[in-house]
């Protein structure tokens, strides 16, 4: 019953048809090969039938740094002419950069040429909720925030500072920031807004999430008040759910998650009820994994590799997000095999085609968040059942799905674990 929370957990928002939603992104039927890649087949080893899903903090790099194991592990991936031998997808759940950008700086970092379409963010599935693409919606988080949202397909969006700016008098916490002069008179020509689009942890969290809450509150329009707060709130579609994340400190650092979960607390302790969401993007979302899903089959065919990708390999480092996420994923898809991909919820998320895809095994890594011989909370507790649980609250814990199926080292010791299991040479 976890598992079928869990992935219940993760439904698209209402009205999503995935096949719609698929075809509309040229994710459906047969690919030609990609103009201007070099793409070719290798006629040196026999086609693969299993890719890889590599996160990337915590187990490729650590901060700005490249984690040695992980140039290794490309000199494995990559054949003599700078191809990879086998489709990749760097599943990130990272949000505050540009998918090109990302995959310039792993381009740089590894040595390796990677292409934008083989980085997923946490954000990326949001092109999928088309339904929402053309409502004003606030957007939260830092960086490249508005080309971001504009890439993903939402056409009117305003961030935390336009509306800061807009209404003055609702960022109070640094005194430094308060109005000095008289109070400005009520704005009634600001149009509402239709929805929060939450893409990952902003810089001012007292600011975001004052003005989140008061848009919520207001049910659009943060410069009126309303008597009673409205319930069903306005739709909010958030990613990265990640509570820690791995740099160059030696402790984890708080990630979105942890944004997430403050909001949602104040939202219950403010109004009595919780924060819903229309959609939850990211790892551990089955949706991000589907969408990687998609990604690696297209490489594969780019690539003239005509056998099915039967079986993915997920590496990361990260007990929740990683591990969690490939393991719910995996038991996604034995459900839909056992069931044939039948709808499993009035939104139509599991309406999707048949899969070639039958497995997708997690392998933890011990270079990021989990380290065996670290203290708390960089380990998980002796007894599974006492540990803490970091996943986001509408993902039940469930002990089984937070158990890797093989731990290894680095991401070059998974790779040669990888390859030994399917019988290709190092």
């Amino acid at each position: 019953m976890a598992v079928l929370r869990s992935l219940a957990a993760v439904r698209a928002a209402p009205g999503l048809w995935w096949l719609a939603a698929r075809a509309s992104l040229g994710l459906l039927g047969p690919l030609g090969p990609c103009p201007g890649r070099g793409y070719s087949v290798d006629t040196a080893q026999s086609p693969p039938t299993f890719g890889f899903l590599l996160d990337i903090d915590g187990v490729l790099v650590r901060g700005h740094r490249v984690i040695p194991a992980a140039l290794e592990a490309f000199r494995r991936l990559v054949n003599a002419h700078g191809q990879l031998r086998v489709p990749v997808v760097f599943v990130t759940n990272a949000g505050n950069i540009l998918q090109h950008s990302k995959a310039q700086e792993l381009s740089a970092l590894l040595g390796f040429k990677v292409e934008p379409d083989q980085v997923i963010l946490s954000h990326s599935p949001m092109k999928l909720f088309s339904q929402y693409h053309n409502k004003r919606m606030l957007v939260s988080g830092q960086g490249p925030l508005v080309e971001n949202a504009r890439v993903l397909g939402f056409e009117n969006v305003v961030t935390v500072d336009e509306l800061r700016m807009a209404f003055p008098v609702l960022d109070m916490v640094d005194l430094q920031r308060r109005p000095k002069t008289t109070v400005p008179l009520p704005r009634n020509d600001f149009p509402a807004i239709e929805g929060v689009l939450l893409l990952g942890e902003p810089v001012r969290w007292e600011t975001s999430l004052q003005l989140i809450m008061d848009v919520l509150l207001s049910n659009g329009n943060p410069g009126t008040g309303l008597a009673t707060a409205p319930y069903p709130h306005l739709p909010v579609l958030a990613s990265n759910m990640d509570l820690l994340w791995m740099a160059e400190a030696k402790m984890p650092r708080f990630g979105h998650g942890t944004f997430l979960l403050c909001l949602e607390t104040i939202y219950r302790k403010v109004t009595g009820k919780e924060l819903r969401y229309e959609g939850l993007m990211g790892k551990p979302s089955v949706l991000t994994y589907q969408y990687a899903e998609d990604l690696i089959r297209q490489q594969a065919e780019r690539r003239g590799w005509v056998a099915p990708i039967q079986k993915l390999y997920a590496i990361g480092d990260n007990p929740m997000s990683d591990v969690y996420g490939a393991n719910l994923f995996h038991k996604y898809l034995q459900m839909a095999k056992h069931d044939g991909a039948e709808e499993r919820g009035a939104d139509g998320l599991w309406k999707w085609r048949p899969s070639a895809t039958q497995s997708c095994a997690s392998i933890l890594v011990c270079t990021g968040v989990y380290n065996p011989k670290g203290p708390e909370p960089t380990r998980p507790a002796q007894d599974a059942e006492e540990a803490p649980f970091h996943g986001h609250r509408d993902f039940s814990f469930s002990p089984g799905l937070m158990e890797a199926s093989h731990i290894v080292n680095d991401v070059n010791e998974a790779v040669q674990l990888v390859f030994h299991k399917e019988g290709w040479p190092l």
